[in-house]
């Protein structure tokens, strides 16, 4: 059986995570680095000084559902630019997994629910690198 990584690439509001949920039974993220359980509710927590700290952490935890050998495991993250994906491509390399993206967009007008502001979705767009 082919492992297969998939990672989702959109701007905030895209539905990344929703379409990761539909498609695999692993998904991680960054933001959920961020989310944390209060009264039974979510709340994100979206600190910027702890970015690269959050994407460590997604890191991590997609190798370890690698390691276990999970037959699909998805990221939903932003990956605006080639180089941010660079790791799990290392990732799918060294457990033997088949790397897919998908580039979501927002067509259904989407709320960006974690509040990125519309200047930092405009230069996310600006910024924005596809691979055909």
């Amino acid at each position: 059986m082919t492992k297969t990584l998939i990672l989702f690439r959109g701007l905030p509001g895209s539905g990344k995570t929703t379409l990761a949920e539909l498609l695999s039974p692993v998904v991680m993220s960054t933001d959920a680095y961020f989310e944390d359980w209060v009264d039974g509710q979510m709340v994100y927590n979206f600190d910027p000084s702890k970015l690269r700290e959050a994407h460590a952490w997604c890191q991590k935890h997609t190798g370890l559902h690698m390691e276990l050998g999970k037959p699909i495991v998805a990221v939903a993250n932003t990956f605006t630019q080639e180089w941010e994906m660079q790791a799990y491509f290392d990732l799918a390399e060294k457990w033997g997994y088949r790397v897919s993206t998908v580039v979501v967009e927002n067509r259904h007008g989407g709320e960006n629910i974690h509040g990125v502001p519309a200047d930092k979705l405009e230069i996310m767009k600006e910024r924005f690198e596809i691979k055909l």
